[in-house]
């Protein structure tokens, strides 16, 4: 970018004032390479046209470096509200005018008006400086009044940049200038910088929507931004370890512009992005002089003993540091101080960044011995009273408590697999002594339950083996339970491992030799997907008690279950056992992994009610709080967003799918890298995503994308026998885009060859196929194709299925004349669609169905609201083209009228109308009578066909 000179002048100063520096009042010149950040840019734009902008973070997050950047482009271009003349040359009477005050420590209210006088000056013309002259000292109440007056009267807005502010300590010092943002009418746009403390009073302008913030989330380096700075400085990554450098440095630039200086003289850089972290030297120093000097003593105590845990609450805080008053420190570093970063919860947890996670882990591994010790029996006691018991065996065998982490393990050992992506954050604890280990085997059971769960698959395996090597010993009752324990492990690796035969196998062993088997089932026969779990009576589980027995149901129910989900089956009332008896044996976080996974495959079905309250329920349980359990809470925003999408509610449901992406993989294929897979075990989870945004794809004129999109996930099933029914959905899916498209003959080959072999299910695909003959003009192919959706067991459909089916038979008998047909049909529907409140399955459907809805207003439904609601809410297809705008009213019709006009659409009477909107039935005929009159009717049903002609509803 070209260098561009500041306005400012020192020599505006007056003579009598004192010396001003001008490398303060021009912007200093940014770090080379300066890498484009258009979307910041745009943020900056669009916050300069209100009174203030805070760009507010810690140091090193580019603050200066994107003022500089933007103030350069204000200053080179036409900007805000400059037009061109005809002769090419640039009318900026109405464009900001740009001024620069760099604010330094120690500077007071003389100081810095000194500094704000001169920037004013420097925008301002010599008429307006004769009317009100700028002081150099903080002004009187007279003289800011005149000043704002002068201000308010100009045609370009001053744009007066303070950059860290934060170094001024007395509010009193920009006192003046909050008059002059409150008075000058907005001609007058604050750009501030800063750090923490900022005495400008945020609060109130945060209240009044006065203000624009950009802090550390926004400043962060994407992806794409991380890749120009490394190439601007020489430097190419494999996309996975660009994608490991950001989450490193959590996008922090500074950080980054380390790490490209570094990268250069490196011979393996992906390597050296492999080890790189906040104890390295200049990451360090920079922490050390640049963040950590700023916070005061005891929170910065605070934060070196919280280190210790990936995220924190202020009672574990206060548990870890001893005190009692760690919830306003942490909201402080959180809020102005911005070194920590705060979820949603209540009560909130936070975390820090991970470079001064790990600085501050070095320092704690300078503790003595018996001191860290302590620390991490504190912190594992809190975890184990308080639900997280896989953190607190960590800590515990990080303590070197043999017997607390043994006792953690039995107590809690369902509550220990792992079921999220991201294992245990920290190094590994140290291994016990061998003797420990034969004193004890189930030690080791502990440990490898710890490994596994932190995704370290080999070590546990390794410690697995060694529990088994000492386990002879053990007496008869403890070998029983050790078995038991152990099978628990062999299942739970099993399932990392994605061996679906060895999960069967496993969950066989764990429940053998149980009383009552299924009917029919042979003694220690593998349980099915279609059979429950036997339930014991005789409580042989590891502590022989009927909670034992719940234990064990959902452990290896869910274990089966999420096999099942990997190899794309939908085993809805497998979780939903999983889940009972995980609330039976009070469970929280196997039943949050049930609850999730259940409430996705319920809105599968259809059942919107009941899988909308669970994924709300998911999602406010315990374990979701702190940036935990993040898989089961993207299944529970996928959940959401299938809601949303099945009651046309786009934005909503585009809003949860970015929220879903950890159960997902990311958003569409051009979005998404080419190294970055779905995740392991997740199809199912992507296959629905996959259809909620093809649909929304299709809302945006995108249907060729949406195609792509459906294809790539079909080809993710290819070698997934198990799961075709996942298939026909992506199949119907896609050959509903394509016959939108015009592409009815690419539609039907895409689903006869399935629909010809009979391909269970088939109900999906034949619905769609009879909707592909519809549309091609062919009522009795359509008719031939369509399922009977009323039978007995088309009940076993997804609901969104049977409506489908529903409404093209209702269509296919109002084309063939029989109306009261099509119309008891429609109602069937309605009586489906209504309790769960579906709307797109009418709203986006062909016109004919909104002919039939907007006839079934004439002819009388029982849902009339809803199909009112529809009948406004229905697309007018792009293929219908344009509808041809009627005559115009002489006189229109009222809002009153209107809403009068709409209930005249149903069956309810003058009487029933005037009680629906509270006014009386004098006033409702009246209403009638002059809506007759200016729609020239003399009926009911008259003046509704007249006001649809008018587009009127």
């Amino acid at each position: 970018m070209p260098e561009q000179q500041s306005g400012a002048r020192v020599e505006t100063v007056a003579p009598a004032g004192p010396p001003l520096l001008a490398s303060r009042l021009t912007p200093p010149a940014p770090p080379e390479p300066v890498v484009a950040r258009p979307r910041l840019l745009r943020r900056l734009d669009a916050g300069s046209a209100g009174p203030v902008t805070l760009v507010r973070a810690p140091a090193g997050w580019g603050k200066t470096t994107l003022l500089v950047s933007w103030i350069r482009l204000v200053d080179a271009g036409a900007g805000e509200g400059a037009e061109v003349r005809p002769d090419g040359s640039v009318d900026d009477r109405a464009r900001p005018a740009p001024a620069w005050v760099s604010v330094e420590s120690g500077d007071d209210g003389d100081r810095l008006w000194s500094y704000l006088a001169a920037a004013l000056r420097a925008t301002a013309d010599p008429l307006s400086l004769a009317a009100a002259p700028v002081p150099d000292r903080p002004p009187r109440p007279d003289q800011l009044e005149l000043l704002a007056a002068a201000l308010a009267a100009r045609e370009r807005p001053v744009l007066l940049v303070l950059d860290d502010l934060h170094r001024v300590t007395d509010p009193a010092a920009l006192a003046g200038l909050e008059f002059l943002l409150r008075h000058a009418d907005q001609r007058l746009r604050l750009i501030v910088g800063a750090r923490a403390g900022l005495p400008l009073a945020v609060h109130r302008l945060r209240l009044a929507g006065e203000l624009t913030e950009i802090g550390p989330d926004e400043l962060a380096f994407t992806d794409d931004e991380v890749a120009d700075l490394l190439s601007a400085h020489g430097v190419q990554l494999p996309g996975t370890a660009l994608r490991r450098l950001r989450e490193r440095t959590g996008g922090w630039p500074a950080a980054l512009r380390f790490a490209a200086l570094a990268l250069r003289r490196q011979p393996d850089p992906a390597r050296w992005v492999a080890q790189y972290g906040g104890d390295q030297p200049e990451i360090a120093g920079y922490l050390h002089e640049e963040v950590l000097a700023a916070v005061d003593p005891p929170a910065r105590e605070l934060l070196r003993r919280t280190a210790l845990a990936e995220t924190v609450c202020a009672d574990l805080a206060d548990a870890l540091t001893g005190g009692s008053d760690a919830e306003r420190t942490l909201a402080d570093l959180a809020g102005d101080g911005g070194l920590l970063s705060r979820d949603d919860s209540r009560p909130p947890w936070y975390r820090c960044h991970p470079l001064l996670t790990d600085l501050l882990r070095a320092e704690l591994a300078r503790l003595p011995g018996e001191e860290l010790r302590e620390l991490h029996l504190r912190a594992a006691g809190w975890y184990a009273d308080n639900g997280r018991p896989a953190e607190g065996l960590r800590h515990a065998l990080a303590a070197g408590r043999w017997d607390r982490a043994t006792e953690l393990f039995i107590a809690h050992w369902p509550e220990l697999a792992p079921y999220d992506q991201v294992g245990a954050g920290g190094p590994a604890p140290a291994a016990p002594p061998a003797e420990a280990v034969r004193r004890d085997p189930e030690l080791a059971l502990a440990c490898a339950a710890e490994r596994a769960y932190a995704g370290d698959a080999t070590a546990a395996e390794t410690y697995l083996r060694t529990a088994a090597a000492n386990a002879d010993a053990l007496p008869t009752p403890r070998r029983d339970r050790f078995l038991r324990l152990a099978t628990t492990l062999e299942l739970t690796l099993a399932r990392l491992a994605g061996d679906s035969a060895e999960v069967r196998a496993a969950a066989a062993r764990l429940v053998r030799g149980r009383p009552l088997p299924p009917a029919g089932a042979s003694p220690g026969a593998e349980p099915t997907a279609a059979e429950p779990l036997p339930v014991s009576s005789s409580g042989a589980g590891p502590r022989g008690t009927a909670t034992d027995d719940a234990d064990l149901r959902a452990f290896a129910g869910t274990a089966l279950g999420l096999a099942e989900l990997a190899d794309g089956q939908l085993p809805t009332a497998r979780f939903d056992r999983a889940l009972a008896a995980a609330r039976e044996a009070g469970r929280p976080r196997t039943e949050l992994v049930g609850a999730s996974r259940s409430a996705l495959l319920h809105a599968l079905r259809g059942e919107l009610r009941a899988a909308e309250a669970a994924a709300r329920d998911a999602l406010s349980m315990p374990p979701c709080h702190g940036w935990a359990c993040r898989l089961d809470c993207g299944y529970a925003y996928l959940t959401l967003a299938v809601v949303a999408l099945h009651r046309d509610q786009p934005e909503e449901a585009a809003a949860n799918l970015a929220l879903a992406t950890p159960a997902t993989g990311g958003a569409e294929p051009d979005e998404r890298p080419p190294d970055r897979a779905v995740p392991a075990g997740e199809l199912t989870a992507a296959t629905a995503a996959a259809l909620c945004r093809a649909q929304l794809l299709h809302d945006r004129g995108e249907p060729a994308a949406g195609q792509r999109l459906l294809a790539e996930a079909r080809d993710r099933l290819a070698d997934r026998p198990a799961a075709a029914e996942l298939e026909h959905w992506l199949l119907a899916a896609e050959a509903d885009l394509r016959g939108g498209r015009g592409d009815l003959e690419g539609a039907r080959e895409l689903l006869a060859g399935r629909v010809g072999e009979r391909v269970e299910p088939l109900a999906p695909i034949a619905v769609a196929l009879a909707r592909v003959e519809l549309r091609a003009g062919d009522p009795r192919a359509a008719g031939r194709a369509l399922p009977d959706w009323r039978a007995p067991e088309a009940a076993e459909w997804p609901l969104p299925v049977r409506l489908q089916a529903g409404l093209l038979d209702a269509v296919l008998a109002r084309q063939g004349g029989d109306e009261r047909r099509a119309g008891r049909l429609l109602e069937e529907v309605l009586d489906l669609a209504g309790p769960d409140g579906f709307r797109r399955v009418f709203t986006r459907a062909e016109p004919a169905v909104r002919d039939l809805l907007a006839t079934h207003l004439d002819t009388g439904t029982a849902h009339w609201p809803m199909v009112s609601d529809l009948v406004r809410g229905a697309d007018v297809p792009a293929e219908r083209g344009p509808a041809e705008p009627g005559p115009a009213l002489d006189e229109p019709l009222t809002e009153r009228e209107l809403t009068i006009l709409r209930y005249l659409q149903s069956i309810l009477s003058n009487v029933e109308i005037a009680s629906e909107l509270s006014l009386s039935v004098n006033t409702v005929k009246t209403h009638v009578r002059n809506i007759y009159r200016k729609l020239d009717a003399t009926r009911r049903r008259e003046a509704v066909r007249r006001a649809r002609e008018l587009r009127l509803i």
